[in-house]
């Protein structure tokens, strides 16, 4: 009798202890979902890098490759004796008497010089065309008016950029960049606003021909300078470059 009252009370005590850990257990899953920190799935944000932190913004290195130089005869320099020293680092070699540029350097200047230009029509500069051989006055003037700039091909007078408020009678705002398809006015003489543009500080870009000196041009691209087809593939790439940054300004504009 007494071994069965132990066995009924056992029962008892155990299913009252199962009830409680039950119940302890279901008060700690409740405990847990209560105290769980509410996580927000993170919002995707597009992290958009500034042109001038962007190795290449405008994409100028897809404007040609080192075929489209060759082809439009950049490579081709003058005779052998008509070397400037300075250009020296730029030549591959020479053929039948005339020096031959590396296109290799060219390209990757070439691709500096349009980065720049991109850049300075990105945040509205003027930019400035010059040009004194007639045979390509009238493609430069051209391709400055196509994208919007300016064009100087006639004779330079002294004081344009040294004296500008006597020269036009007002306060002038001179050039953001200057673009020298040739920086000679004769196959000696060096195109007088090079030196001008140095002393005003203004960033030039500058197509040197193996007689050109490249000390003034703060971007120097070695190449042809007087055959037609080089000089018009030059007027391309930088209305082009010029083109682009223009449409990119008007883009992140609205973006924003």
């Amino acid at each position: 009798m007494a071994a069965a009252v132990a066995r009924v009370f056992r029962n008892k005590l155990l299913g009252k202890e199962g009830l409680l850990r039950c119940a302890n257990s279901v008060q700690g899953l409740k405990l847990s979902t209560q105290t769980q920190p509410n996580i927000q799935p993170e919002e995707s944000t597009e992290v958009r890098l500034s042109p001038l932190q962007h190795p290449d913004y405008f994409q100028v290195h897809k404007l040609f490759t080192v075929k489209d130089l060759f082809d439009a005869r950049v490579h081709y320099g003058h005779k052998e004796g008509t070397l400037d020293e300075h250009m020296r680092p730029f030549i591959y070699g020479s053929r039948m008497g005339h020096l031959i540029f590396d296109l290799d350097h060219t390209a990757e200047l070439l691709r500096e010089a349009l980065n720049f230009t991109a850049h300075i029509a990105y945040n509205q500069g003027i930019i400035l065309f010059l040009c004194r051989n007639p045979q390509n006055t009238h493609l430069v003037e051209k391709t400055a008016k196509e994208c919007g700039e300016f064009a100087h091909t006639r004779r330079w007078r002294g004081g344009i950029f040294t004296n500008s408020t006597k020269e036009f009678g007002a306060v002038t705002r001179l050039p953001d960049l200057c673009i020298f398809l040739s920086t000679l006015n004769t196959v000696m003489l060096e195109h007088r606003a090079v030196s001008n543009a140095a002393k005003m500080l203004i960033p030039t870009v500058g197509i040197v021909d193996s007689n050109c000196n490249p000390n003034l041009i703060t971007y120097p691209v070695p190449g042809n300078d007087d055959t037609p087809c080089a000089v018009e593939l030059y007027c391309k790439l930088f209305k082009q470059a010029i083109l682009l940054g223009k449409e990119a300004r008007v883009r992140d504009k609205t973006e924003t």
